[in-house]
């Protein structure tokens, strides 16, 4: 059965060179399988090794080629169904450097009884409905303009999310944001970065001051992977789903292709591939775009 290898990296932290790619393609055969083509994707920071044999995991081949110390990542799919048609993305520490909710609480002076709840969460420690009703309830009395000054000097994009989306949109792919956060953030990420589609949970105002409180139903585990199930159409398999935490195992198990962007470990275990040094461009590349097409 044909597969694709497709190693990449961060070239403003590491160089990718042909010795690499031979390294790798031994360790296929060493494994048993037959390197059949090597493809640069983009200067110094990707290219695919197509071969025919048996599906091996990244970190096994990255073994194999006594490559563990290099800050590569190597997601390795089947050649077959490689093209797909749409992103699931998750928002927090995924499309955007920040916990959202952290960042309110630490302009709230919360943060310290805050954010250890999120990483709880976010491990899988806690159950998520929970977690977010007693976050959100210690956020009472916050107002839309300091969420909004959130927004304005915190929240950044991870690096390649406007070129990830514009280059899937450029070439016919739907993009959805779906997140345990909230609307007011996803909404103007949405139309900052062109998502066709978005679902998060909605905070409860009185006025312009927060209740402490947020509508039902929640966006939980299960509400992302329906949201991808519904857009999906049927086709699961010509999905993928990015994300970092324990929130987005049930859409990683879902699509075709689920990639855990800088995430935790339960993520990465269930996930198709981790992206560990990459930026989110690194998603183009797996899906086969060569750099010479990205959108900027």
């Amino acid at each position: 059965m044909l597969h694709v290898a497709t190693v990449i990296t961060n070239r403003e932290d590491f160089l990718l060179r042909e010795s690499h790619a031979e390294e790798l393609g031994k360790a296929l055969g060493d494994l048993g399988c037959k390197t059949l083509e090597r493809n640069w994707l983009g200067r110094a920071e990707a290219f695919d090794l197509t071969y025919d044999g048996k599906l091996v995991s990244g970190a096994e081949l990255r073994d194999a080629a006594d490559l563990t110390s290099a800050p590569i990542d190597v997601i390795i799919q089947p050649l077959a169904g490689r093209a797909k048609k749409l992103l699931v993305a998750d928002m927090d520490s995924t499309i955007i450097a920040q916990e959202c909710i952290d960042e309110i609480a630490d302009t709230l002076g919360l943060k310290a009884k805050i954010a250890p709840i999120t990483e709880a969460a976010m491990q899988g420690k806690l159950d998520f409905k929970e977690a977010l009703f007693e976050r959100v309830a210690l956020l009472k009395g916050a107002t839309k303009g300091q969420l909004q000054q959130v927004f304005d000097e915190r929240v950044r994009f991870n690096p390649g999310a406007r070129t990830l989306i514009k280059t899937l949109k450029n070439n016919g792919i739907k993009t959805a944001l779906v997140s345990g956060g909230f609307h007011f953030f996803t909404d103007q990420i949405k139309a900052a970065l062109g998502f066709d589609d978005v679902r998060a949970n909605r905070l409860q105002f009185e006025g312009d001051v927060l209740t402490g409180a947020v509508d039902e139903p929640i966006i939980d585990s299960k509400a992302k992977r329906d949201f991808l199930l519904k857009l999906s159409a049927g086709k699961p398999e010509r999905t993928i789903a990015l994300g970092d935490g324990a929130n987005d195992i049930p859409m990683f198990k879902a699509a075709g292709l689920s990639l855990c962007y800088h995430g935790k470990p339960i993520a990465e275990e269930a996930a198709t591939g981790r992206i560990r040094y990459s930026t989110l461009k690194g998603v183009l590349y797996i899906l086969g775009f060569r750099e010479t097409t990205f959108q900027q």
